[in-house]
This record gives C-alpha cells, sequence and structure tokens, in this order.
C-alpha cells in the first residue's frame, strides 16, 4: 500500500501546496481529511497561480482521483466558487468527491464564528471568521448536517429548519445581534444540494479500495501541526488534527494503511494570528523575510510574522507525527543573508529547554538560544541538484538533518514545479 501523508511542521503556510501538487503527479488519488476553506494551498502551474481551499491539489491533474474526506467541514458556496473557477480554466472536475459523513457549513456557523470572535475583544483568537469551529462544535454536539443529509430533501430541510431557529436563538438573546433569514438560507442550500449531489459518495470505500489496490494514495494536510487542537499552541489553534494521526480518522483509513508520513518545514518559521512565536523577529529582517517570501494569507491575505527557523518546534512535529523524511521549502528566500541563524533550544528561567512546551505562559517566557551560519550570495533558483548549492546552503540543510533527527528528501528553492531538487524519490 504506497501511501504518503504531507503534513506541515509549524503553524501552516510552509509550502506544502507546492509539494502536495508535485507529487501528486505520481498519484492516483489525492485525500484531504480535515479542516475547510480556512486553509489554503497555493500551486504555481506555468505562469498561472491556482489558489486552493477545499478542493486537493491533485484536481490539476485529470488522471487523478480528489477526495474531500469525511474529517472536513465543507463550505457549499466555496466549494462550488472553486469548482467554477477550475471549469472556466479548463481544469477537469469529474474526478473530484465529497464523502457522505463530511459536516457542512452554513451562514449561521460563520455567523456566530464573527460574533464570537468580536466578543473576544483584546483576547482574539484570530479565526477566518469561516465558520469552520462552530461548525466543529456541531459535530461534537452531535446536531451537526452531513452531506448525506442533503441527499433526503424532506429530511434535510427539517434538519436544517432546527437548526436555524436555535442558532438564531443564539444570535438574538447571546450576541444582540439580527437574527437569520430561515426562508432564505433553506431556499439557498436546497440550490447548493442539487449541484453538490453528483459529488457526493461514501469515500472510505473509496479510498481503502485504492490502497487494497495498491494505488499510490497521497493524504494532503491542511494547516499544521502547532495548530492541532490537542498538540499546537492552544488555543490559539484549528479545531480539527492536522496532524498524521488526524487522516486516520478524517479519511476513514486505519493506522496500518500509512507508509511514509512526509514534515513540510520552511527554511524559516511563520505564523499567523496570536500566540508566543519564539524566534519572531519584529525588526528590519523580518520583514525582509516577509517581502521576499510573500508571506502573506493565502486565505486571509494577512501579513504573517516571521523570524528564523525553530528546530525546537521541527522535533516535535517529527515526534507527533512520525515524520520519516522533510521537504526543505523557501530555501531561496534565505539568499543574501550575511548570517542565518537556526534555534537549537530554548531558554526558560536559567533552564535549556529542548521539548516544547504545553504552556502559552512558559512559552511567553523562552527565549532562543541559537546557532550561526554564514549565508550564501550566489541565486539558487536554477539549482537542480544538491551538488548545485552553494557550500553554505548545503551546511545549512545538512545542520537541519542533525538537529532533527530525519533526512531533507526534497528542497524547493522556487515557486515553480521545476524548481525542486529531490534528493531521495519517496512516492
Amino acid at each position: 500500500m504506497p501511501s504518503l501523508v504531507i503534513v506541515g511542521t509549524q503553524w501552516g503556510d510552509e509550502g506544502k501546496g507546492k509539494i502536495i501538487d508535485y507529487l501528486a503527479k505520481s498519484a492516483n488519488m489525492v485525500v484531504r481529511g480535515q479542516g475547510g476553506n480556512n486553509a489554503g494551498h497555493t500551486v504555481v502551474v506555468g505562469d498561472k497561480k491556482y489558489a486552493l481551499h477545499l478542493i486537493p491539489s491533485g484536481v490539476l491533474y485529470n488522471n487523478t482521483v480528489n477526495i474531500v474526506g469525511n474529517g472536513v467541514v465543507l463550505d457549499p458556496e466555496g466549494f462550488l466558487s472553486e469548482v467554477e473557477s477550475l471549469q472556466k480554466d479548463g481544469v477537469d472536475i469529474s474526478n473530484i468527491y465529497i464523502s457522505e459523513r463530511a459536516h457542512i457549513v452554513f451562514p449561521y456557523h460563520k455567523e456566530i464564528d464573527a460574533l464570537s470572535e468580536t466578543k473576544r475583544g483584546e483576547k482574539q483568537i484570530g479565526t477566518t471568521k469561516k465558520g469552520i469551529c462552530p461548525c466543529y462544535m456541531d459535530k461534537i454536539e452531535r446536531t451537526g448536517i452531513r452531506a448525506c443529509d442533503l441527499l433526503e430533501k424532506e429530511l434535510f430541510i427539517e434538519k436544517l429548519s432546527e437548526q436555524i431557529d436555535k442558532k438564531n436563538e443564539i444570535i438574538e438573546k447571546i450576541y444582540k445581534a439580527e437574527k437569520l433569514n430561515k426562508e432564505q438560507i433553506i431556499t439557498q442550500y436546497l440550490e447548493y444540494a442539487e449541484k453538490l449531489k453528483p459529488f457526493i459518495k461514501d469515500t472510505t470505500v473509496l479510498v481503502y479500495e485504492a490502497l487494497c489496490r495498491g494505488d499510490k494514495v497521497l493524504f494532503e494536510g491542511a494547516q499544521g501541526t502547532l495548530l492541532d487542537v490537542d498538540l499546537g499552541t492552544y488555543p490559539y489553534v484549528t479545531s480539527s488534527h492536522p496532524t498524521s494521526g488526524g487522516f486516520t480518522i478524517g479519511a476513514g483509513v486505519g493506522p496500518t494503511m500509512i507508509d511514509e508520513v512526509l514534515g513540510i518545514v520552511k527554511a524559516y518559521t511563520t505564523r499567523v494570528g496570536k500566540g508566543p512565536f519564539v524566534t519572531e523577529l519584529d525588526n528590519e529582517i523580518g520583514e525582509r523575510i516577509r517581502i521576499a517570501g510573500h508571506e502573506f494569507g493565502t486565505t486571509t491575505g494577512r501579513p504573517r510574522r516571521c523570524g528564523w527557523l525553530d528546530t525546537v518546534i521541527v522535533k516535535f512535529a517529527v515526534r507527533t507525527n512520525g515524520i520519516t523524511g522533510l521537504s526543505l521549502m523557501l530555501l531561496d528566500v534565505l539568499t543574501g543573508f550575511e548570517t542565518i541563524k537556526i534555534c537549537t533550544h530554548y531558554e526558560y528561567q536559567g533552564e535549556i529547554i529542548e521539548h516544547f512546551p504545553a504552556s502559552l505562559n512558559k512559552l511567553e517566557k523562552c527565549k532562543p538560544v541559537y546557532k550561526e551560519f554564514k549565508g550564501w550570495t550566489e541565486d539558487i533558483s536554477k539549482c537542480e541538484t544538491f551538488e548545485d548549492l552553494p557550500k553554505e546552503a548545503k551546511e545549512y540543510i545538512l545542520a537541519i538533518e542533525e538537529l532533527v533527527g530525519v533526512p531533507v528528501k526534497i528542497i524547493s528553492v522556487g515557486p515553480k514545479r521545476t524548481q525542486t531538487i529531490i534528493r531521495e524519490n519517496i512516492f
């Protein structure tokens, strides 16, 4: 069963979209297993840039089956908008399937998401306000509405009507806001239901049968390890499990069906939103990295916070995901720096910290312990092999391998598919 899981090792935005797209050319199936359209993958094909939020990146290959798994919360408006955009570009959308068990995002989820975030005031988490958390809340509360419900009109209307009444009560009484129009929502979602019907399948069967046939199945991660609701920098996290274990439930497969786990790591560190960030560079260097790396959110457009590479984080991701190899992204962004730093440990009140702490209060007080490396000035965007890289860039990569304990199997030296160095074939 040649299967590969791709996960982010930091706070997301590591460049997973490019590597998923690159490896998808060898895949028979690409599976998304968690999150919603709060995530975003940017894929560059020639001079064309695609921003995908719900549809797996394998859609850009005609013979690849693309699965939106049961762990995903699906916004019909967002999904259908992506489908329409892809069709306009001549992309075949016939191989896209939505799990019948996937939960559906409704307008009341988005409204409550926005109202709740506003009410937090200075303690805002930084949600994208796309209704992801409230949808997962309904799922855990066991009042959610799933894709399979869309296929049964009368039952769907009954469930949706009940939920709108309940949520309007919350909107009016708790948040003192104007209630939503029930009839308008029902009419709109009945239209969505008709358009979504051809895509809805029991995807757990499709994935299982593909693995049993020996097909190459690529599990596409969204967000990153430090946004995992259990393992991340809680409460500044997402509402799902963007870790390798999340796929065993979110795609409906057993853990023994996962062969390899590839961790995507940016050559530096970024995050969006609030929360402690030990290696953050709130200075000219951080701004230089931000501009060179185009560090603005695919989904939100928000400028990302930037800092030196933090291997305390990456080691944590390696351990919790069972990562077998790394893909080092955006190495070209570091070109031109006289000195480059890697955080090897933290210092907390005079004590050396090697493992990423759970307490944000403790993390807030940690200071980075750096190892310095000489930078390089040569343009590496045309390098095709590891040997082509400048001596200093190679030393930087080898140091990362030594610090985190797993090999760097792929190196990205630019946004295009062709700007990818493969040190070891993994799929």
